[in-house]
């Protein structure tokens, strides 16, 4: 007995808290976000096209703008009325996390007076477990794990709303530049204290790829809108954290912008890191901002990606990232290898 006992508990210290583990080994994961309830959702059928056994929605899942959850709710209503979307349910799981308009109110942080009970709204809508552990801490914050180790695919799922701090302000906003400046004050903060802690666990977990899904870009270089650059020491701090730990097959996805790209950091002693954003589903943008860590261009319309993951590829795993149209088109590609992200 004693001896099950420290066998679990090892177990238990390994998975450090993912919200579930299942041996699926997941070859097809596609993502999006800026999802308006108000327009033609003709894109889920693309999606769905593509047989991703995931999809990722990485926020402003619909537009809601409001502190009444009566009113958040009829919205959130309007997306589960969709037909595309209820298809797309039946044979893909969907996980999310939420950006400024779905947590309720635009650019919003910490100040929002009502993300606990649109925190609750959001949990139900997204059919979230009662026994999840989202539901024993503050904000959306959560981890999911998928395939047997060798095959191992972890999702980290941010929540950088609940905890963050107000922005600071740059006094343009342009067509291609936004109104907000990078803030040089130290202290504040893109997901808190609790939420850094227990990211810092869930780089320890035994993984061979890790997809970190943050509302707003990492890697975008600088535009005046919302990002992590806009608080500078909390993207490196983002950055040192995975060299501290050592996490092997870290890559992100982001949304937010309106429009599609691919980021690559690529710094000494570091793996190449790559930020992933498709934006949105319904709607796209008339212009990018300046992003010097961009390669491939933009695509301006609505789109989602696609991660496929090879996982029989003869040098480890192969991975390619895309970014589709609403017909289902590649646009923008990128390929790497569970090799090349490793230290």
């Amino acid at each position: 007995m004693k001896r099950l006992l420290i066998f679990l508990f090892a177990i238990t210290c390994n998975v450090v808290n993912a919200q579930q583990i299942s041996n699926d080994v997941i070859e097809k994961i596609a993502f999006g976000s800026c999802n308006s309830q108000d327009r033609p959702q003709e894109i889920w059928y693309k999606i769905i096209d593509q047989k991703p056994q995931l999809f990722i929605f990485l926020g402003d899942n619909i537009y809601g703008d409001t502190e009444d959850m009566d009113i958040l709710k009829k919205k959130y209503d309007q997306l589960l009325e969709k037909p595309g979307y209820i298809e797309l349910k039946k044979n893909t799981k969907v996980l999310a996390t939420w950006d400024d308009h779905d947590y309720g109110v635009n650019d919003g942080g910490k100040e929002y007076p009502k993300k606990a009970e649109s925190k609750e709204l959001f949990l139900k809508v997204f059919d979230e477990p009662a026994v999840s552990e989202r539901r024993n801490h503050e904000g959306i914050y959560t981890s999911y794990l998928y395939g047997p180790k060798g095959k191992r695919v972890q999702i980290i799922m941010l929540d950088t709303r609940t905890f963050r701090d107000s922005l600071c302000w740059a006094g343009k906003d342009e067509d291609c530049i936004g109104e907000y400046g990078k803030c040089t004050d130290t202290s504040k903060t893109m997901l808190g204290k609790e939420q850094w802690k227990w990211l810092e666990t869930q780089l320890k977990v035994d993984a061979d790829l890790r997809i970190i899904g943050t509302s707003t870009q990492l890697l975008q270089d600088f535009n005046g809108w919302e990002g992590w650059i806009n608080m500078p020491h909390e993207r490196e701090r983002m950055i040192k954290l995975i060299s501290k730990t050592k996490a092997n097959g870290v890559c992100f996805i982001s949304g937010d912008v309106h429009y599609g790209e691919m980021s690559v950091l690529k710094r000494k002693g570091l793996y190449p890191i790559y930020d992933i954003t498709a934006s949105g589903l319904t709607h796209g943008h008339s212009c990018a901002g300046p992003n010097i860590l961009r390669v491939g261009g933009c695509y301006m319309q609505p789109n989602f990606g696609m991660i496929t993951i090879n996982w029989e590829a003869k040098n480890g795993p192969q991975i390619t990232f895309e970014l589709r149209d609403a017909k289902g088109e590649v646009k923008l590609k990128q390929e790497t290898s569970g090799k090349q992200l490793s230290f």
